[in-house]
């Protein structure tokens, strides 16, 4: 960002830009898009600020906006390291097909955290599961390993996904197993305790 802003501009965009990720912080996306799009405003070639307003374009639901600016961010820096949001806003637009090659290239990538290759999993699953193809969804859930007793938050995320995608399968005794595993790290995890009582299992 250094690099790009003038040096009399260079102020104003970092504490846009630090006040927009404060907000997200927060859980205030839209307030956040007010301070990032000032900030791109100035200075629209820095990876930093387009991953940031990409990121408050992507918590309001913004999802064509979001993929713009999160492929620009890819672009400016060569990172995957938003591939699984990227890949997520292609569900939102209805194109899961393309979400799936887009979310495996970050799970190949070797430096990606396991908490983000997890979340990548968790989208290409969905948006196989979105074409009806339960089978490719399982198997792609399967690659990332989880334990029974020891749990983190995108472990029980993978935990209900593999439940939605059974219970869409019509395999409700499988789902049932998996959203019980869910219940016994948090009994208020998602909608869980629901799904597991309309499966009657």
């Amino acid at each position: 960002m250094r690099r790009t802003t003038k040096p009399t501009l260079l102020r104003d965009v970092e504490s846009r830009l630090a006040r927009a990720v404060e907000l997200l912080g927060r859980d205030d996306p839209a307030a956040a898009v007010v301070e990032a799009e000032k900030a791109r405003s100035v200075n629209g070639r820095a990876g930093s600020v387009r991953e940031v307003v990409g990121l408050a374009y992507y918590g309001v639901g913004r999802w064509k906006e979001a993929l713009a600016e999160l492929k620009a961010y890819r672009r400016i820096t060569g990172r995957l390291d938003q591939n699984h949001l990227i890949a997520d806003c292609l569900r939102g637009l209805g194109r899961p097909d393309e979400a799936v090659p887009v979310a495996d290239e970050l799970i190949r990538d070797r430096a990606a955290p396991a908490e983000v290759k997890a979340e990548a999993v968790i989208v290409a699953a969905s948006a196989l599961g979105d074409q009806g193809r339960y089978a490719e969804a399982l198997a792609f859930l399967g690659r990332a390993k989880t334990k029974q007793d020891f749990s983190t938050p995108y472990t029980l995320r993978l935990w209900y996904v593999r439940g939605d995608i059974l219970a869409k399968a019509g395999r409700a005794e499988e789902a049932a197993v998996e959203f019980r595993k869910v219940l016994r790290h948090d009994v208020g995890a998602f909608d869980a305790a629901e799904r597991l009582a309309q499966l009657g299992v």
